[in-house]
Parts: structure tokens; C-alpha cells; sequence
């Protein structure tokens, strides 16, 4: 068959709630019984693999007729290496985006939503019947683009990470963090549960939880509610990162007074661990895919240079 494009698309594909079960308890009928034992609907959780599958397919399919084509699970991103003039196309949650587009140099990203009555897709504007027009106008360069500003975590033996939404630097138990924070030339040791970083696209997710807690909190307090509004997309390209530590704890020892603020492009906020084990930093939500941060280990928290492409 011929191929109307040269570019070769790798569709990445996730695993869906029922799927997951089926690892855990083997077979489809396990699963169903875990599920129905404790009062719960199994019929949702075969609706929704239905589905995604369904969505998956139609897009394998219209993909297939156009272009050479790779489909990889998101589990396989951090060993996967992609050619310059790859297209990513990825099958919904917004979450395997914002996952996606860390392993990514530039390349362009399409999100698909496979099923707009269960997720929103803030980064899924698309749809499986509309891909292959969507793909061919992409590689013509034809198609607009939204600039995503990341966030980068770097250690000081040469270990390094890049979040899409957002940071935690604590603990891996969510228990109580000590470290140290340096932040606009002031320096304090803090006792917290962690510390949350966002990147502009992030603002909508763990951040506007955090900022809302506070909202709830100063309102009780003082009879003011502070505002909290949806992220605009004007503010994924944004170049600074937002931290916000969490429940912070005063004693004789740890301070309060760096709480809250903006890391701008080219500026730096530093963290030294004072945790003797379970210290961690992840991304995105992947506590799985973690770096260690116990006692000694220093980390510097930029913006990063490398930018993400989602196709609007």
C-alpha cells in the first residue's frame, strides 16, 4: 500500500482499570468477582475497556492506511527512542500526555480522547475519526501548535528529571519531609508532608487542589475566600514554576517563611535532603518512577529548556 506521508507515527496506548485487574487476579472472571464482592459494578469497568479498545483500533486502522505506523504501551516511554520526525499520537487520559511529552525532543504530539462521555481531555482535543486528517496536516506543518514549558529537576550526581505538571520532593510515605529549601537568597530547614511544583499547565491539577485547601482555610479564618480559576492555556508556554509546601510544621528547629512562590526562567530554587531514607522525587503523578532523596542529596529546580508540542 502506498503511504501518503514519510513520517512514521507511534500511537502510545495505555492500560485500562479492567486490564489492570486482569494482571492482578489473572482472569477476566477474578477480577469480575473481586469487583462484584465488594458491591461495585463490573459492567463499568468492561464498558469503559470496550470502549478505549474500540477507540484504539479506529485509530490503529485509519493510521494503518496512511503512514507506517508503531503502537508501544506508555510503560515502555523511558527506554523508547524516537526518531526527529516521528509523529506521537496518543490514545487518552490526559495523564499519558503530560507523560509522553517528558520522553519527547520537539516532536509533535496529537492527543486523542477515546471516550468524551468519562474524560474531559484537556489535552485530548481530538477525536479517532478525525486522525488521519489531523496526521497529514501535521506533517504539511499545516497545523497549530501549543508550546509546553516544563520543569526540571537536577541532582548533584548528574541525575535528572522533567515533569509536565508538576513536581513532590518529600517523602515516599507522604509522612513528615525535613530538608532544607533556598529560595530569593533566603535559606530555612522545614519540616512538611512534601513540596509541590507546577508548571503553568500544572496549575489545573495537584496546585489548584493545594491553592484550593488554602482558599477553604483563609475563608474560615479571615471570612475571605481567595480566587481560584481554571488554567487557561495561555499559561502552559508560561516560563516559571509555581512550589507550594505542604502542611509545614513550626518548631525551634524548622521555619515557615518559604512557603509559596514563582521560580522564573533562569532562576533556580535548591533543595538539600535531611531525610535518612524514603526521601523521593517524582512527576506527573509516576510515583513508581522516582529518584531517591535521602540525607546529603542537594537538588536544583529550573525551568527547562526543552519544550513540548501538543497540536492544536
Amino acid at each position: 500500500m502506498k503511504r501518503l506521508i514519510e513520517n512514521r507515527i507511534i500511537i502510545v496506548r495505555r492500560q485500562t482499570r479492567l486490564d489492570e485487574l486482569i494482571v492482578r487476579f489473572n482472569t477476566i472472571g477474578q477480577a469480575r468477582f473481586y469487583i462484584e464482592h465488594l458491591g461495585s459494578s463490573f459492567e463499568e469497568y468492561e464498558a469503559e475497556h470496550h470502549k478505549y479498545y474500540e477507540s484504539l483500533d479506529s485509530v490503529k486502522n485509519l493510521v494503518t492506511s496512511i503512514a507506517k505506523m508503531q503502537v508501544i504501551d506508555r510503560s515502555f516511554l523511558p527506554n523508547f527512542i524516537f526518531a526527529k520526525d516521528d509523529i506521537i499520537v496518543v490514545v487518552g487520559q490526559d495523564g499519558i500526555v503530560a507523560n509522553t511529552l517528558k520522553y519527547l525532543n520537539g516532536q509533535c504530539l496529537i492527543g486523542i480522547n477515546p471516550d468524551r462521555s468519562r474524560w474531559d481531555g484537556v489535552l485530548l482535543p481530538f477525536d479517532p475519526p478525525n486522525i488521519a486528517d489531523v496526521i497529514m496536516e501535521v506533517a504539511q506543518e499545516k497545523r497549530d501548535f501549543k508550546t509546553v514549558t516544563m520543569g526540571k529537576i537536577q541532582l548533584q550526581n548528574g541525575q535528572q528529571m522533567l515533569a509536565v505538571n508538576d513536581f513532590f520532593i518529600g517523602q515516599k510515605t507522604h509522612t513528615s519531609a525535613r530538608y532544607s529549601i533556598q529560595f530569593n537568597g533566603k535559606e530555612e530547614s522545614q519540616s512538611s508532608s512534601g513540596i509541590i511544583i507546577s508548571t503553568g499547565l500544572g496549575a489545573s491539577g495537584w496546585m489548584r487542589s493545594v491553592r484550593t485547601g488554602a482558599s477553604g482555610i483563609t475563608k474560615q479564618l479571615t471570612t475571605q475566600k481567595l480566587e481560584i480559576k481554571s488554567n487557561p492555556e495561555d499559561t502552559w508556554s508560561s516560563d516559571w514554576l509555581t512550589f507550594s509546601v505542604r502542611e509545614p510544621f513550626p518548631s525551634k528547629t524548622t521555619g515557615t517563611n518559604i512557603l509559596y512562590g514563582k521560580i522564573q526562567a533562569g532562576k533556580m530554587m535548591t533543595v538539600r535532603s535531611q531525610m535518612g531514607e524514603n526521601g523521593v522525587i517524582f512527576s506527573d503523578g509516576i510515583e513508581k518512577d522516582f529518584l531517591e532523596f535521602n540525607s546529603g542529596m542537594e537538588a536544583k529546580v529550573f525551568v527547562a529548556d526543552l519544550k513540548g508540542k501538543i497540536i492544536i
